[in-house]
């Protein structure tokens, strides 16, 4: 390798970012550039208001997510429980609760729903996998036994509105100033702290991690409780953005969350990712969708690029990973050959 070379992913490096992260924050910028000279309006700050409010759900709930995820475990249900969050939410307040009371409901219910999902992944041991994939429909379901196929949309004007409003002085909707903290929040515990090292001691090897005294099951619990309530979170804000609570509310999000937390360099197999990666994953997941939808492309090839990502999230980390440990081997000296004297 150049020493050049060397030298910027040294710098990379103690700024906190790994290869497949620098890659991330490359194609984003060259996304960026790309799609604002080649695509009418996506440079507009309205544009941008838009889209970072297509992006704040996603992100909101990829944050817990990519914790699951580094552990080994997975959660499907996410944009269920988001649904039947906002359900509630309209039922609630169609109910004459009041706002603020129905909002904490909603949200300690996401809670409940992630509990549920971590007793039967932690208690009886079941795969994460399967047993998201059936309460992705349950809570699905639940949310049309909630409300049906009718929509609550009598909500308070200044809701709807406080929940899209800008940062005085710009066009950036204050709900990215949460997002923002609650990276920052689980950055820290992820980077910064025992807890994150036994999510990825859990993630590579459970066994190893439980004999060196990590609480597994308990850790992964409550990880499934606040994946729940930052979904339920999640709900709300989709309830208010769009002055609508209804049972079918984010069909289908769980897909893009995947897509960006598994693009961002979370591996699926767990024991290795970072929130900055992912949070990069978010951003050139919906430029890439935000530019093809300016560009008039069809809602199905919109599904097609998303699927597309989605496997090269999975495959393309682990191939950097490969080369990456090839190129090591290759420049280290062989052990064999070093024990080999002169002539």
């Amino acid at each position: 390798m150049a020493p050049s070379s060397s030298k910027v992913l040294d710098r990379l490096r103690s700024a906190g970012l790994g290869s497949w992260d620098a890659v991330l924050v490359a194609a984003l910028v060259i996304t960026i550039v790309m799609a604002s000279a080649l695509v009418p309006n996506f440079a507009t700050s309205r544009n941008w208001a838009f889209l970072l409010l297509d992006l704040i759900p996603v992100a909101l709930i990829a944050l817990p997510l990519t914790l699951v995820v580094i552990t080994g475990e997975i959660d499907l249900s996410v944009a269920s429980m988001l649904g039947l969050s906002s359900a509630v939410l309209g039922q609630l307040w169609g109910s004459s609760w009041p706002m603020p009371l129905a909002v904490v409901a909603s949200v300690l219910l996401g809670a409940a729903l992630g509990a549920f999902n971590g007793t039967f992944v932690t208690v009886f041991g079941l795969p994460s996998l399967a047993v998201t994939i059936g309460t992705l429909a349950l809570y699905r379901g639940l949310a049309f036994v909630v409300l049906g196929d009718r929509a609550v949309a009598d909500f308070p004007f200044s809701w709807s509105t406080d929940a899209v409003r800008a940062i005085p002085g710009t066009h950036i909707p204050w709900f990215v100033l949460v997002v923002v903290a609650l990276a920052v929040v689980f950055g820290i515990v992820l980077h910064a702290t025992p807890v994150g090292r036994g999510l990825y001691a859990a993630g590579n090897n459970a066994e190893a991690a439980r004999f060196s005294g990590v609480s597994v099951n308990r850790m992964k619990f409550w990880l499934f409780v606040v994946t729940g309530a930052v979904s339920a979170l999640a709900g709300v804000f989709w309830t208010f953005r769009y002055a609508s609570a209804r049972a079918d509310n984010g069909s289908g999000l769980e897909l893009s969350v995947i897509a960006a937390v598994l693009l961002g360099g979370v591996s699926i197999f767990g024991g290795r990712g970072t929130i900055l990666g992912v949070l990069a994953g978010v951003l050139l997941l919906g430029s890439l969708r935000n530019a093809l939808q300016l560009a008039d492309v069809s809602a199905d090839t919109l599904t097609v690029v998303t699927g597309a990502l989605l496997i090269i999230s999975v495959v393309a980390p682990n191939v950097v990973q490969i080369v990456r440990d090839r190129l090591r081997r290759s420049r280290s000296p062989s052990p064999i050959s070093s024990e080999i004297p002169s002539a």
